[in-house]
């Protein structure tokens, strides 16, 4: 999977909601090897997208598409700051139901010391995760150059994950809890979707 990161300021989140449906709706049926999108707006008006593709291959030819480049002309005028974009086909996805029914998405984003051993600790005991966190649906983890990273992950609602915010793990998950925490560098940005526009392939 190879999955492009959109991000940047918008004064104005209802338009940019609109551009997105109208590229779902117009550009998305022809975008060979498109896997899906989410995307949303803080309170704050922050704007973060994450498209997935099949393949880089695949982005890029969506990217090459005429009618690509006429609707990121006109979308690019919605952004108050310069908006960045980073790509990267070191992906994991994690799911334990449907991502797409998400009522809360938070996407985290930060920088670690040791991805693999952050991968590791992420795959075990998914199990017991799932027994003690059933409000997240699913994750993906997006690794970038130097250790940094976006996360998001998907909750039935933001009333379920506050609440699951607040529970007590079980010994063998805090541990692993506190293990990631040591090899976090700096403190994470969070981006919580509190109406998150979540798109698939139909």
């Amino acid at each position: 999977m190879f999955v492009q990161v959109i991000q940047g300021q918008v004064a104005d989140a209802e338009r940019a909601h609109a551009a997105v449906e109208q590229w779902a709706r117009d550009l998305a049926p022809g975008a060979t090897g498109w896997l899906g999108s989410t995307g949303g707006v803080t309170e704050d008006g922050r704007f973060i997208a994450l498209a997935r593709f099949e393949s880089e291959e695949a982005a890029r030819r969506n990217s090459d598409r005429p009618e690509q480049d006429r609707w990121w002309a006109e979308t690019a005028r919605l952004f108050t700051t310069e908006p960045t974009f980073k790509d990267s086909s070191d992906v994991i996805v994690d799911v334990a139901g449907d991502p797409d029914t998400a009522g809360f998405v938070q996407v985290m984003q930060g920088q670690g010391t040791d991805a693999d051993r952050a991968r590791e600790l992420m795959s075990q005991d998914s199990a017991a995760w799932a027994d003690f966190r059933p409000d997240i649906i699913g994750s993906i983890v997006v690794a970038h150059d130097g250790g940094a990273y976006t996360m998001a992950i998907y909750f039935t609602s933001e009333e379920a994950a506050r609440e699951g915010e607040g529970k007590e793990p079980p010994a063998e998950l805090k541990a692993q809890m506190e293990e990631m925490d040591t090899l976090s560098v700096g403190v994470p940005e969070f981006f919580d979707l509190k109406q998150p526009w979540l798109h698939s392939p139909r």
